[in-house]
Parts: C-alpha cells; structure tokens; sequence
C-alpha cells in the first residue's frame, strides 16, 4: 500500500424529517489507502450505509451532504457536476449494494443488463465484443458463461451477488464499496463471495471499503477498521490492534460480543440501545451505555485522536496522553479474554 487513494474529510449528512434534522454521518474523516480493504462496523443505525450512498453521491431528498470533502485522487467528488459524478461511478468509484436482487432488473438477462452499464459510461463495441467482455467478466467472478443469458430470479443468492461484483468492477474502478456484500448468506457462500471480491480486487489494484456488522467476515478480509458509533467515528486501528487491544469501551464490548468457541458461556450484549440520532445524547454518544463513563463524558464530545501505537479513538480515556502503549484492552494485559478463553488476533 502506497498513498492514499481517498480522504474523507469533516463529512456530514443529514435527514430533515419532521421531528428535527437527523445527523446520520457527523463529521466523520479517515482515508483508504491504495490496494488497501478497510472495513466500516458498527450496530444498525450508527451510520454505514449512509457513508457509502455519501461517497457515491446518492443521497436523495430529505437526505443532504451538509459539508465536508471526498477526495478521490486529490477530486473533491462533492464538487462534481451531476453528469461527471454520474460518470465518474463505475469508472472511478464503484458500489457492490446490499441485497444483489433488489439491484438486479427481474425482466432483464443478465448479459442485457451489464452490457447497459458499459454502453452507459461511453463503452462502443460490436454485439459479439459485447458478449465476449461480459463473458470475461463473468469467468472473473467464477461464473459459467451461460449466466449470461439467465435471469435474476434463476440465481442463487451467491451467484447475483456475483454478479453484482462483475458488474461493480465492469470498468476497472479505483474504489470499490461492498455494502454489506454477504448478507442473507449462509456461512460457506459468504467465504466464496468474499473471496471473489478479494481476487478481482487483487487483479485490479483497487482499494475496498467494506460494510458490514460481521466481525469474523472483518477479521478474515480487511486490513484496517473503522468502528462508527451514532453517525461518529469511534475507532480506527489495524484488524489485530481491533482484536487484540481496542482501545474505545464501545469497540472492547463489540469484541467482547463475540462467541468463542473454546467455552461455552452466556452471550454478551452490550447494554443498552442505540441512541436517537433526531435527539442524541450531549458530549459522548455512547455515555449513556459505557461502563467507564465519567462526570464530563455527558457533556464534552470527544475528539478522534492518534495514539503513538497508530491507533486512533474518540474517548475522553484517552484525553491526558497520546500514548496507548500502557491501555489495556478489557483484559487488561492486551490480550482479549472472551468467555474465559483469550482470543487471539486474526492471520492473513
């Protein structure tokens, strides 16, 4: 990884109903390296799906890109005109979305509908051209060339998520964002979708902004984390430093949710709900549920600062020293304790 290939910064959107303005994504700043996976957790709500349609430019009506910049190569994609931005998706930025069926028209073949796609960003080519670089796209993906002629409704679940990927990297984007690329999925055709997505990233040299609530799939694929708490960014770290050393309450009680499979013990869940993002909560946004909060946490927000260890968090634990080396995760030797078990970080 070389250089940043995006900068998201200050970035706001907000939701104008008739109760109030929703701020959805609140200031939120970070960047994607080049070839890089990050990925972006958090529960329901805190804000995921609403970054990636901002970064696509496909926030509609009552929804508002309030401020900020998103900067694709030094671009600031806030600043295109409609048509350029309209161009630039596929061809520079490209979104795999959650749920490949509702993306995929019931009444068109497959083939039909990614030739479209590329007929749409200026693509001319014979009929049979056409056919052949569809065909192409499909084999990248591990699809039978037939799939071409089918229909949505024939596909597995796995398959049109597969062919959301082909579609989504058609045009050799720089930037891929997978919206939650592996839910309604069993277990064995998860790992194959990610793995897919893995390999034509890798083919490409294109960087990953993944989205999602699955530690695990995390684990396996990302190279960095970005936690998002109540339309905030709480955490950002390494996928081992997320693993073995989170350093925010709202990250270590996220880990410490996880089931372990040395012990059997009873689930954890983080106490709680997640705050109204109409009315939220004053200073911190996740006082009300942490069990470290103190007096000011309910009126100062904290800043998301750099740790010396490269971490970075937003937690007023952390206001007296830049230097993480001597916080300890929630078991308090930097090794995370699960159901009486340790937990040990995750291997590419």
């Amino acid at each position: 990884m070389t250089g940043d290939i995006l900068q998201v910064k200050g970035l706001q959107v907000y939701y104008d109903t008739r109760e109030g303005q929703v701020n959805a994504v609140n200031d939120v700043s970070f960047t994607l390296e080049k070839d890089e996976r990050f990925g972006l957790v958090g529960e329901s709500g805190s804000g995921k799906t609403t970054m990636a349609t901002a970064l696509m430019r496909l926030i509609k009506a009552p929804g508002r890109i309030k401020g900020g910049q998103v900067l694709l190569d030094g671009k600031d994609l806030l600043k295109f005109s409609n048509e350029k931005m309209r161009q630039a998706r596929s061809t520079e930025i490209s979104m795999i979305p959650q749920g490949a069926m509702n993306s995929l028209n019931p009444v068109m073949r497959i083939r039909d509908q990614m030739i479209d796609t590329l007929r749409d960003h200026g693509v001319t080519s014979t009929k049979s051209e056409f056919r052949k670089r569809v065909d192409e796209l499909l084999e990248r993906v591990g699809l039978p060339a037939e799939v071409a002629g089918m229909y949505a409704h024939e596909l597995s679940g796995g398959m049109k998520q597969r062919v959301a990927i082909a579609t989504g990297i058609c045009l050799n984007p720089k930037v891929i964002i997978a919206d939650e690329p592996t839910s309604a999925l069993d277990v064995v055709v998860q790992r194959e979708v990610m793995t897919t997505l893995r390999l034509v990233q890798k083919e490409l040299g294109a960087s990953v902004i993944v989205i999602g609530h699955d530690m695990g799939l995390m684990a396996q694929f990302t190279d960095r984390i970005g936690v998002m708490y109540a339309g905030k960014l709480v955490e950002v770290a390494s996928v081992r430093d997320i693993f073995n050393k989170p350093l925010h309450p709202y990250t270590q009680l996220l880990i410490a949710s996880l089931p372990s499979l040395e012990a059997k013990e009873v689930f954890q869940g983080i106490p709680g709900r997640t705050p109204s993002l109409l009315n939220p909560p004053p200073g911190c946004g996740f006082h009300p549920r942490c069990p470290k909060a103190m007096e000011h946490c309910s009126r100062l927000v904290p800043a998301l600062q750099k740790m010396a260890t490269g971490q970075s968090a937003a937690c007023h634990l952390y206001d007296e020293t830049t230097d993480s080396t001597d916080s300890p995760g929630p078991s308090g030797n930097g090794e995370l304790k699960i159901a009486g078990s340790s937990r040990a970080a995750p291997q590419h």
